[in-house]
């Protein structure tokens, strides 16, 4: 206890001197300015660390690093998340007392938020840089907000986290995160990930209480202090007070929460004095999809399942894709087998669980299962879950007590394997059959050179009128495949993958927007036709609640798309993993978004179009909290022999309607069933179906109509005040649209009329019940 309360006299003998310290700083004035060009930059008095522009991309970022150490180590970075300013910006300390940058085309961004009315500024020796009011109090600070760093004499909060960088050479934000927890634990997770079951690492502190923080000092003492001021974990050995080294802790790209310490101001080597785990694999979503990292030479390696190849083999933690047709099981024209896989871990999102199986039922359900790509079996439990791709956070080290079965064809040629045969076939026939057309090729080479060189020129005046006709059909801008593989890193940067392909982060317009620039996969080999249709029917929609489509790549067999890009996720990463839930009245805000989204294509549009895939994936909120609607109308493009049956499911187990099951025709009253399963998930914050709650509320439907049949709808949603009225009309729209009859479902605009309250609604049937008398047209 002795040594406790020395250790914190210390601390606060170096905080006081500190603060001290930083008194002593000239200030920065009004009206002073930066440039990127001449190594413009604001030191501290010492001429540690410096605030400025630095190189960055392909042009310069704003950011706070130590002066005098090579190579340049940052430490915090403004506005991390957006392009690269150019050359010609300018960063100004303007008379509003605002720190903001003016570019050429006269735009102004504010880089520390709303912060105004400042008198100077000053960049400290801590590494803190700071604005302050007139009376020289501090009003800002970087401190306060912290990127993947922290420095000595610097806390994280409760509340606050760290974020890693891409890569050392890419301060955007990564995939990881460690958070300083409001119950006092301090927790890593992936980012959008934040839920127990994907915490790789924690202090352990979870009943730690109220305003812990993380702490680091000057003699790289990384630490966590309560509210009463007692150090409560101790993450690195405490040692005397000395100006030598330097320190930092930083959460780097490979997802490790690191201390590192510096011997001097001069070039060399960080040290590594204390690191969150030695396993490099123990970082969940350091292998992208479908693939899982383990270890060699203690170096993280990421493998691809077996039927899997890498989706960039020169970028292997991209993730893996299958290398055989997806449809192969639905065609029932291969043969499969189920390979074992021992000791793999993965974040378990099953759609079917069963319990008390043994293994080979488990394997055998997989197998006959066409919509069951992987299993996980849990030998000790005999719990066998079915999964469907894609898989995340694979990773070896659960020690015999998990196996994965993974479906895999046998007896045909993958579509690698299918190439290289082909390719092989190609050269013997040539050489077998070169002997004996040489004198006839000599014969007819000059006329055939002729008659090529003619249709040459006829196919280029077509293509050049087709090409023509089509961007004045279409409004959308036209990149190159080289243009979007430039802009998205050479398809590095995966932001998500669905069911028509991968989606990926780009920069376009020289470096001045983000977009999301999705590759489609399994879409029509010989469709040009159809594809320049879907093009026009998607380029001509505009609405508010639709994620809005920039432009479009039909190069080769590449097909691409560019949208707008939505930096706040998807409805389901608000709804279910994060931690940020939203209020009654915004659901029902984002409930009507939704609605009307779905009305403008199905009636509003000039040509009408069927969705198909609706869900909480595919439905994106902006950064005011609005709702849109992605993916409408990709459905056309799929393979032909997805669409070419009535049975043939289209969209999400769950949220396809009765019908795709029945061989009947599919109008847009399927996309009302999933606006009305939708619905119900929003209302009540919990997936359609749940393993974790009585049996009577697994099936999301099943427990709104129970609740609604006894009068007791409250029990459906987490607050304890809410409209009883509002939510009663609402959970009587969601059962009208998941009737089991087409007719019986509402159309969008009379779901619409319902929500908003200008029409009556009679009380709905059971949704699985037949009924034909009634049609809400």
């Amino acid at each position: 206890m002795a040594l406790l309360f020395s250790l914190f006299l210390l601390i606060t003998t170096c905080i006081i001197f500190t603060t001290q310290a930083q008194t002593t700083v000239s200030n920065i004035s009004l009206v002073s300015s930066l440039s990127p060009t001449g190594d413009s930059h604001w030191l501290s008095e010492s001429g540690q660390f410096a605030f400025g522009f630095y190189p960055y991309g392909n042009g310069f970022a704003i950011g706070i690093w130590f002066q005098n150490i090579q190579p340049r180590t940052v430490v915090w970075t403004a506005n991390r998340d957006e392009t690269p300013f150019s050359s010609h910006a300018t960063l100004l300390f303007n008379t509003e007392g605002r720190l903001v940058v003016q570019e050429n085309q006269g735009r102004e961004i504010s880089i520390i938020g709303n912060a105004s009315f400042a008198s100077s500024a000053s960049m400290l020796d801590t590494g803190n840089f700071v604005l302050f009011n007139s009376s020289s109090e501090i009003i800002w600070q970087s401190f306060d907000y912290p990127t993947d760093t922290i420095l000595p004499g610097q806390r994280l909060s409760p509340g606050h986290r760290l974020v890693s960088d891409v890569s050392e050479a890419n301060h955007t934000s990564g995939k990881f995160q460690i958070v300083m927890q409001p119950d006092g634990n301090l927790v890593q997770y992936p980012v959008g990930a934040v839920k127990h079951n994907t915490a790789y690492w924690s202090a352990g502190t979870f009943t730690a209480g109220d305003n812990v923080t993380m702490n680091l000092d000057n003699n790289g003492h990384l630490y966590l202090l309560n509210a009463t001021g007692f150090i409560i974990k101790n993450f690195t050995e405490t040692v005397s007070v000395s100006c030598d080294p330097i320190h930092r802790a930083s959460i780097d790209a490979d997802g490790i929460f690191r201390v590192y310490s510096h011997s001097s101001n001069q070039s060399g080597n960080w040290s590594i004095r204390w690191s969150s785990t030695e396993n490099k694999c123990d970082p969940y979503g350091l292998c992208g999809v479908n693939s899982y990292c383990t270890l060699m030479d203690r170096n993280p390696i990421c493998k691809c399942l077996p039927g899997f190849d890498f989706i960039d083999p020169d970028w292997t933690d991209s993730g893996c894709r299958r290398n055989y047709s997806e449809d192969a099981c639905i065609r029932k024209d291969q043969n499969f087998e189920v390979q074992d896989m021992n000791s793999l871990s993965w974040e378990e999102d099953p759609y079917a669980t069963f319990e008390s199986i043994s293994k080979d039922d488990c394997r055998e359900e997989c197998r006959r299962d066409c919509n069951c790509e992987v299993a996980i079996y849990k030998n000790l439990k005999q719990v066998c879950h079915k999964l469907k791709l894609p898989l995340r956070f694979g990773r070896r080290g659960t020690g015999g007590r998990v196996t994965t079965f993974v479906k895999i064809v046998t007896g045909f040629q993958t579509i690698n394997e299918g190439r290289v045969k082909k390719s092989k076939l190609r050269m013997d026939f040539f050489i077998t059959g070169i002997a004996s057309l040489t004198v006839a090729f000599l014969v007819l080479a000059l006329s055939g050179v002729i008659i090529y060189r003619h249709r040459i020129q006829q196919y280029k005046r077509i293509s050049d009128q087709r090409d023509a006709r089509f961007v004045e059909d279409v409004t959308l801008k036209s990149f190159t495949y080289e243009e979007l593989k430039s802009a998205t890193n050479n398809f590095r940067d995966s932001i998500g993958r669905g069911a028509y392909g991968t989606v990926f982060r780009g920069i376009i317009s020289n470096g001045r927007r983000i977009v999301a620039i999705k590759r489609l996969e399994r879409v029509v080999d010989d469709g040009e036709r159809d594809f320049r249709n879907e093009m026009k029917a998607i380029g001509k929609t505009h609405h508010r609640n639709l994620v809005q489509l920039l432009g479009y790549c039909y190069d080769g067999t590449n097909r691409l798309l560019v949208y707008e890009y939505m930096k706040n996720g998807s409805l389901a990463d608000f709804l279910f993993k994060s931690n940020l839930k939203i209020n009654w009245e915004g659901r029902l805000a984002i409930i009507l978004n939704i609605a009307r989204g779905i009305f403008y294509l199905h009636e509003e549009c000039h040509i009408q179009i069927i969705h198909c895939d609706i869900k909480p994936e595919n439905i994106l909120m902006d950064d005011k909290g609005h709702a849109k609607i992605a993916d409408f109308g990709l459905a056309k493009l799929l393979l032909p022999n997805q669409s070419k049956t009535f049975t043939e499911i289209r969209g999400t187990r769950g949220y396809v309607a009765p019908e795709w099951h029945r061989n009947m025709p599919i109008t847009a009253k399927a996309d009302v069933y999933s606006f009305g399963v939708i619905l119900f998930e929003i209302i009540c914050c919990r997936r359609r179906t749940e393993t974790n709650v009585p049996d009577n509320e697994a099936m999301l439907v099943d427990w709104v109509y129970d609740c609604f049949k006894a009068n007791e709808v409250s029990k459906l949603v987490p607050e304890d005040e809410v409209d009883k009225k509002k939510l009663g009309r609402v959970v009587k729209v969601g059962l009208w649209c998941t009737q089991d009859e087409p007719s019986s479902r509402p159309s969008m605009k009379k779901v619409i009329l319902m929500l908003e309250g200008t029409v009556n609604i009679a009380d709905p049937p059971c949704p699985t019940s037949i009924v034909s008398s009634q049609s809400l047209e």
